[in-house]
């Protein structure tokens, strides 16, 4: 094992809007402070009552997908939660996943396709 789900992410255009769809749906608490991220306009969370926490990411001038047209597609990634980011690294390279984003600098996670296309996050446990 690499890492542990930390979160699944929706794009979207109102963080808040589609936390709170999600709340009436599931159930939960909407941004709930949480040391693994930060909270605000462009992103925020639902820890709901069962099941993983869906984190929402504002996206600039977003496009809804349409169903089964690859010209509109699906719009997450899953974010993972390691303990060693570069050993993590390594891992998901040799299981035939393509870096898209080093992250650079101080950045606590790095950006990955899976072998579909598919993206993913490593993202630097804190606790």
């Amino acid at each position: 094992m690499i890492g542990s789900l930390q979160c699944l992410v929706l794009d979207c255009a109102d963080v808040r809007e589609l936390a709170l769809f999600y709340r009436g749906l599931l159930g939960g608490e909407v941004d709930r402070p949480d040391p693994r991220w930060a909270l605000g306009d462009a992103w925020s969370t639902l820890h709901p009552d069962a099941g993983p926490v869906l984190a929402f990411q504002r996206v600039a001038d977003h496009r809804p997908p349409v169903w089964g047209d690859p010209a509109r597609p699906q719009q997450s990634h899953l974010d993972v939660d390691v303990t060693d980011l570069d050993a993590a690294h390594a891992e998901v390279l040799a299981l035939g996943a393509t870096l898209l984003d080093a992250g650079g600098g101080t950045r606590s996670w790095r950006v990955y396709a899976d072998p579909a296309g598919h993206p993913f996050c490593l993202v630097r446990h804190r606790s």
